[in-house]
């Protein structure tokens, strides 16, 4: 595993956020430094890091796709205790698309540290995209965690859009907000009155208030 990358606030920090990568991009993607940057302007810490495949990559230059996201949460657990020795108070875990599935399961799990107070999806894979049909949702990540989640999804994400999830009960300890006109990126289309930049501070504004309102297990 990569070491850790840290987006720090200038002030107090709020809360640690373990920020895990999608599927085929890494930690320092156009996404992951604009949401680190705008959570660290909130006052959230943030600490990204890679999964052992994604670490190849910059070495083999091979694009090999992922494990099972099951298969990574183990990972996921020694990023969050490297990331607990580096840093005190609260910790958010979560991610980017398959960072925050996998987050999510660990969430589940009966090892997640009393530390971690809840749990930050952006773009949250509810089914493969183009696979909307009921046996593919991944719903049990998030219906078994152990702690409030809160969702930060673009309205119309191909992984799971408004107009989809209407359709869908979640938890009550499960929270979802939508970015106008976003997609898996959060990201508007050129005639949509929102921007990128306006809907990723939306999200790190929404996440940093979420982690306030939470305490320790």
């Amino acid at each position: 595993m990569t070491e850790i990358l840290w987006t720090r606030p200038e002030g107090p920090s709020h809360a640690t956020f373990v920020f895990a990568h999608g599927a085929g991009a890494g930690m320092d993607s156009n996404f992951m430094e604009r949401f680190a940057t705008a959570a660290a302007a909130n006052g959230l810490s943030v600490a990204r890091f890679e999964f052992d495949y994604m670490a190849k990559r910059r070495v083999t230059g091979k694009k090999a796709p992922p494990p099972r996201a099951d298969k990574l949460v183990g990972e996921y657990q020694r990023a969050v205790q490297m990331v607990a020795e580096q840093s005190e108070g609260a910790i958010l875990i979560g991610g980017k698309s398959m960072g925050c599935r996998v987050a999510a399961m660990l969430a589940g799990s009966g090892s997640v540290p009393k530390r971690v107070t809840g749990i930050v999806c952006l773009g949250y894979p509810f089914h493969p995209s183009g696979k909307p049909e009921p046996e593919n949702w991944r719903l049990q990540p998030l219906q078994e965690a152990k702690r409030p989640v809160l969702v930060l999804q673009g309205d119309r994400d191909q992984f799971g859009s408004q107009s989809e999830l209407a359709e869908v009960t979640l938890p009550e300890h499960v929270s979802l907000t939508y970015l106008e006109d976003g997609n898996h990126d959060l990201a508007p289309r050129g005639a949509s009155p929102a921007t990128w930049d306006g809907n990723i501070k939306q999200a790190a504004e929404a996440a940093a208030t979420f982690a306030l309102s939470l305490t320790p297990a």
